[in-house]
């Protein structure tokens, strides 16, 4: 199979010089052409992608080495951007930064190199004039195999100032493709991971979009910028298949005994309802089985999620169903399975706790057995309380917010069998939180991080696998496999 989207990979010096505004611009612009906009994002931030979404209409997915290997990068951009006129990649921190210690290792030059796209270098050109050639030149000439074929000038003060960039611009060789004026700054709120995520303010992330589209139509060429997207080299290889996935990753062991602690208190654990079979299936006892129910939190409070996740879950027999969980009282009728993952439930802690129908179908299905994958936010959702709002209390823990920043790729090796992994699994994932939970981990921990330093962390608990580490489930599809099997059976 030959790859030939066009495709551009939208990269800067370093952060804050504004590749979301420029990146999120280009998508929204060229959509608004007519063109099916395929919005891809380096690295493991969830937020980003949400507003690549809303640009472009399709779903917005994550390109990284670390957490995937370098194999499935091509594979996976090729299924996001199946049928799609374009792709936007854009990139994390500065261009040639990757993962700590592991030298190009997930940085966006490696994925541009990786999908032989193009790189346009976003430059806050505030503070600079004729050094913006230097700086230009050291970043195309830095590594040859990276192709910097364009310059987007950012938050430029002034008609001559803009002169003065491109006059030495026309010494480095490298074009001058948009030009962006400082004045005219798109409002994206942040807060303590970053900027707010679509899910909590929609209505103005609807005008904060559509005023970077303007941005970019007022300042950048775009027909320039197809033309070079265009001009792309092939790959060769296939997409990636959820399916495909799924049949080849290892069968699931047989179930193991229960490793991990009790339940706070175990004479609250009361019989779980069997779903009922649905019409024209028959149970498993007919050699017929039914998609088991898979609940999976979103809403604003839970919007950190990997598409391929779903995808994989679907892919390995499941029926998957989104709920709110702090809108929802009940979790969906005949759940067998729930999937938690990243988010601000500490933003949201008194609504949640308002919530408490649903803390108790929560601690309902969890003490009955059923398989829990919770991931950070999902981790807190489960403690006893985030700073004293109480939470489900699945989990013998209390979380508070901290004024350290956690953050980093780690690696990491399943300590304890569960209804994700059996002991031993390797798999790489990602930290970022300003949190913390006491005790750390359980009696059986879910992960041992090797590196950057070794501990263990999480909890496995009758069916429940929760941790802080956050992990991209195509680099293991055997987690979905097992999880979705486990579903079936418990």
């Amino acid at each position: 199979m030959v790859i030939s989207v066009p495709r551009l990979v939208i990269a800067a010096p370093s952060s804050g010089s504004g590749k979301t505004t420029i990146a999120t611009g280009l998508m929204a612009a060229f959509a608004s052409r007519g063109l099916a906009v395929s919005p891809h994002k380096v690295g493991p931030d969830y937020i980003d992608p949400g507003y690549h979404a809303l640009a472009t209409g399709r779903v917005g997915r994550n390109l990284d080495a670390y957490l995937c290997g370098t194999e499935l990068i091509a594979p996976l951009f090729a299924h996001g951007a199946h049928g799609c006129d374009l792709a936007v990649v854009e990139g994390v921190m500065g261009l040639y930064d990757g993962a700590a210690g592991e030298g190009e290792l997930a940085s966006t030059a490696q994925v541009a190199k990786l999908l032989r796209a193009p790189v346009v270098l976003v430059v806050d050109a505030s503070s600079q004039s004729r050094s913006v050639a230097a700086l230009v030149h050291g970043f195309a000439s830095w590594d040859p195999e990276v192709r910097v074929s364009g310059v987007i000038l950012n938050k430029v003060g002034s008609s001559r100032h803009e002169e003065m960039l491109r006059e030495a611009l026309d010494e480095s060789g490298v074009p001058v493709l948009g030009c962006l004026r400082r004045a005219a700054q798109v409002d994206t709120p942040a807060r303590h991971l970053g900027l707010v995520p679509v899910a909590e303010r929609r209505s103005d992330a609807v005008d904060a979009v559509g005023a970077m589209a303007e941005q970019v139509r007022r300042g950048c060429d775009l027909d320039a910028l197809y033309a070079l997207a265009r001009g792309a080299g092939e790959l060769s290889g296939e997409a990636w298949d959820a399916a495909a996935a799924v049949v080849s990753s290892p069968p699931p062991p047989l179930p193991v005994p229960t490793l991990g602690a009790a339940p706070p208190d175990p004479r609250h654990r009361p019989e779980r309802p069997r779903p009922q079979t649905p019409d024209g299936l028959k149970d498993r006892g007919s050699g017929l089985r039914a998609a088991p129910r898979i609940a999976v939190a979103g809403g604003a409070a839970f919007t950190f999620s990997y598409a391929e996740h779903a995808e994989l879950l679907t892919a390995a027999g499941a029926e998957v169903v989104t709920f709110d969980p702090l809108r929802d009282e009940q979790l969906p009728d005949g759940t067998r399975g729930l999937v938690i993952g990243g988010g601000f439930p500490e933003v949201y802690a008194p609504e949640l706790s308002a919530n408490e129908p649903l803390r108790k179908a929560v601690v309902e299905l969890a003490f009955g057995g059923a398989p829990v994958a919770a991931e950070c936010a999902g981790l807190l959702y489960l403690s006893r309380d985030i700073d004293g709002q109480p939470m489900c209390g699945v989990l013998d823990v209390s979380a508070r917010m901290s004024e350290r920043l956690t953050l980093g790729y780690r690696d990491a090796v399943a300590v304890s069998d569960s209804a994700l992994a059996v002991a031993g699994t390797r798999m790489r994932g990602h930290e970022f939180h300003r949190t913390v939970v006491e005790p750390g981990a359980g009696a059986a921990p879910a992960w041992g991080v090797r590196a950057p330093e070794r501990r263990v962390e999480g909890f496995v608990q009758q069916g429940v696998h929760a941790s802080y580490l956050h992990t991209h489930w195509a680099s293991q599809p055997g987690v979905a496999r097992r999880f979705v099997e486990r579903c079936r059976t418990s």
